[in-house]
């Protein structure tokens, strides 16, 4: 089971992320630099190119090093912001495949690592603002953890558009980046509704 979910991940991850560059491009030069599309296209390509190397990974070693490419191969904050938070995810997952406490716990590292290496909390209309109601969606879900985690990043993304930026480039534009929706924010909601989507077709 893991080689495949592995490869329907790194599949279907690099699939979402090229048909929504444009979008996350328009996003970016709205109140960043204009290159977060670019930027994760480029390393969600890099990760599709590793696929032999990947596929006969476990998930979270595969994780860790889906993490190390995007922080060797992408430019800007998405590298080092992605690549921490795959690696940390990764090295924290102990079941293959996980558990769904396993998941959770090990999300949390992956969470925190973002935290940490971008100096920022939810909130701050960055991609914490989806991932962090995620994990608590996936961590107090009463039913389908899978259906909870989906609202969560759409409900989370949405909360970024009314966000003053206190983090990043969006920052320096102050009260002029509200009513903008979070780049960052709108990539992780995509990596999230493609896990879902994946997570649903392997149970």
């Amino acid at each position: 089971m893991a080689p495949d979910l592995v490869r329907r991940l790194r599949e279907e991850t690099a699939a979402r992320i090229a048909a929504h560059t444009d979008e996350l491009t328009a996003l970016d030069q709205a109140i960043g630099d204009g290159d977060h599309g670019f930027n994760m296209k480029r390393g969600f390509e890099a990760i599709a190119a590793a696929a032999e190397d990947l596929d006969a990974l476990a998930l979270g070693p595969a994780l860790q090093k889906a993490g190390m490419t995007l922080v060797m191969k992408v430019g800007g904050a998405s590298g080092p912001l992605y690549g921490s938070f795959l690696m940390a995810w990764g090295k924290a997952m102990t079941g293959d495949p996980p558990t769904r406490e396993d998941f959770a716990a090990s999300l949390a590292e992956g969470v925190a690592a973002v935290k940490k290496r971008g100096r920022s909390e939810a909130g701050e209309k960055t991609m914490l603002d989806v991932l962090v109601p995620v994990l608590d969606a996936i961590t107090q879900a009463q039913g389908d953890p899978i259906a909870a985690a989906r609202q969560a990043a759409k409900d989370g993304l949405e909360t970024t558009r009314d966000m003053k930026a206190t983090k990043g480039r969006a920052s320096f534009l102050g009260e002029r980046s509200i009513g903008h929706i979070d780049p960052g924010a709108r990539s992780s909601a995509l990596l999230v509704e493609t896990v879902c989507d994946v997570l649903e077709e392997n149970p």
